[in-house]
């Protein structure tokens, strides 16, 4: 097994140590499993990295493309654009926050009806990682393999999801009242507002996923065994 593959592998899984930062806890973990390394091969070991990928996308995508995934969620409630926030400051004051309220609502549902489908982007991002992804990975911070994944991602996420946002606002009335909302706020003042719904969603819905995605990357290098599948408790068995 390379020395970079090493390193790599074991970015994901050493603990916390306060008085060591990432490189150093990486040195000091290879020094402690050099001797049993052999035990493993290349693709056993790339093979519990995607894993661990895996992992950590399926269990955002099932936790987000759920009725109220985003609607409740403190972190990732999609709520009105800045450039409509006056707008909707303007709306409450003059008693018309419910169509606001149903604006809001309609924008989290689409959001949650086009992540649920996601799911075979990453798949197929994460079968075509290479070895020299993985030391890209290595030289990065604690979210580097979230970041592997949006940069592999982001053009084939916003195709797929983009029309099935467009869908979902259609389907749960959003375009509808989007239009209630701003029809109502451009009688009230003459700065309207001309805000791309499907795109604005659809952005914020990846935000979501890939922050949800990052927040679980953190767990498994915390925690690989109580996380992980076999095949990496496997290759990190050897601490």
């Amino acid at each position: 097994m390379s020395k970079y593959l090493l390193f790599f592998m074991l970015l994901f899984t050493v603990r916390e140590l306060p008085a060591q930062g990432v490189l150093d806890k990486v040195k000091t973990a290879v020094q402690s499993v050099s001797g049993n390394s052999s035990k493993l091969s290349n693709e056993e070991i790339i093979g519990g990295l995607k894993e661990a990928l895996q992992v950590g996308a399926d269990s955002s995508v099932k936790k987000l493309g759920v009725a109220d995934g985003f609607f409740k969620s403190a972190a990732l409630k999609i709520l009105m654009p800045p450039e409509a926030q006056k707008a909707e400051s303007t709306l409450r004051k003059f008693g018309m926050g419910s169509l606001v309220d149903k604006a809001i609502l309609s924008m989290n549902r689409a959001a949650e009806d086009a992540t649920s489908g996601v799911g075979v982007i990453f798949a197929d991002a994460i079968r075509q990682m290479t070895i020299a992804d993985g030391i890209q990975i290595l030289k990065g911070g604690d979210t580097a393999a979230t970041a592997y994944l949006k940069q592999s991602t982001t053009s084939p996420l916003t195709a797929k999801m983009k029309p099935i946002i467009d869908q979902s606002l259609s389907k749960v009335n959003a375009t509808s009242h989007w239009k209630d909302v701003f029809s109502a706020y451009n009688k009230l003042t003459r700065s309207n507002v001309n805000t791309d719904l499907s795109g604005y969603v659809t952005a914020k819905a990846m935000d979501g996923i890939f922050y949800s995605i990052a927040q679980e990357e953190k767990k498994i290098r915390k925690d690989p065994a109580g996380q992980a599948s076999a095949l990496i408790q496997k290759v990190f068995s050897n601490k």
